[in-house]
């Protein structure tokens, strides 16, 4: 069973840096999607920046150049480099992985992807 573990999170002032990480392992034979997801209160649960298999990587719009995943396969952790933040990244910040999104691509939608983890709060102030 595979079971994602997020940490890192925290406070910041805007402006300011986090970095996340999920720790799970994952059978290296499959084709795994790893990806973050965030949820503000009263919003939807939204994309933030995705990586599959051979490392290629998706980011929301909102989080393109301030944002950096990335994943270290031996160690088997996935990592969200958090540069500039903002007031609206303000969020629970998820983990999810998936083994059967090849042909749909990892910037599927979250209800795409099994794997899940319990969140991180990161809350950036004015």
């Amino acid at each position: 069973q595979v079971q994602p573990v997020e940490s890192g999170g925290g406070s910041v002032q805007a402006g300011g840096s986090l970095r996340l990480s999920c720790a799970a392992s994952v059978d290296p034979d499959h084709r795994w999607c790893m990806g973050w997801f965030r949820q503000a209160p009263g919003k939807e649960r939204e994309g933030v920046a995705t990586i599959n298999f051979n490392g290629i990587t998706t980011y929301a719009d909102s989080v393109k150049g301030r944002f950096t995943i990335s994943k270290d396969n031996a160690k088997n952790t996935l990592t969200l480099q958090m540069n500039s933040l903002k007031p609206e990244d303000t969020a629970m910040y998820y983990c999810a992985l998936d083994a059967a999104l090849v042909w749909v691509g990892c910037g599927a939608p979250a209800n795409r992807y099994k794997y899940w983890g319990q969140g991180t709060q990161v809350t950036v102030s004015s």
